[in-house]
């Protein structure tokens, strides 16, 4: 499936997909937060495991969220929705 830019969405789908990944990113920010404490409190009792590196590999994710989320709020700004 190929993705349309910004520009071709329509007006109900820019606010429709703003809200859906404001809400996605949302999730996984506190979903990334979570598994930090965990890992330190965990890493306290147990030592350091392989396990630990997983919320730094989903940061990438979590960062690309956020860019489009900003994408998303610019467009809606432009359009002055």
């Amino acid at each position: 499936m190929k993705n349309k830019a910004l520009t071709e969405y329509t007006n109900k789908e820019l606010v429709s997909n703003e809200k859906k990944i404001k809400a996605i990113t949302i999730m996984l920010g506190i979903a990334i937060l979570l598994l930090f404490l965990s890992n330190i409190v965990i890493t306290f009792k147990r030592g350091f495991s392989a396990l630990n590196v997983i919320p730094l590999a989903l940061l990438p994710i979590l960062i690309l969220n956020i860019n489009n989320w900003n994408q998303l709020k610019k467009e809606k700004a432009n359009r002055k929705l």
